[in-house]
């Protein structure tokens, strides 16, 4: 949160989950975390989740909002801008 690439994040969980991974059914207990992030700070949120996860390939999805209340949509437009670093 204080990079400022999301407005809010939920998180949820714990969640059991059942996957298959390198030929392997693997089970593990994980939290479902849901950002809500502007499309200009979907990048750059992206490669920070990479970098902190502990998993090789993280489950990262977007989901494009076409449309929603114009006040909400603005707050989470103003309040996930990628802090400049330097």
């Amino acid at each position: 949160m204080a990079e400022g690439l999301a407005a809010c994040v939920q998180i949820v969980g714990p969640v059991a989950s059942t996957y298959r991974w390198e030929g392997t059914i693997e089970r593990a207990v994980e939290w479902q975390c849901i950002a809500k992030v502007s499309e200009a700070a979907l990048e750059a949120t992206v490669a920070r989740i990479r970098s902190m996860h502990s998993y090789q390939q993280p489950e990262i999805i977007a989901t494009r909002i076409s449309t929603g209340d114009p006040g909400y949509l603005d707050w989470v437009r103003t309040n996930s801008t990628p802090t400049p670093r330097g």
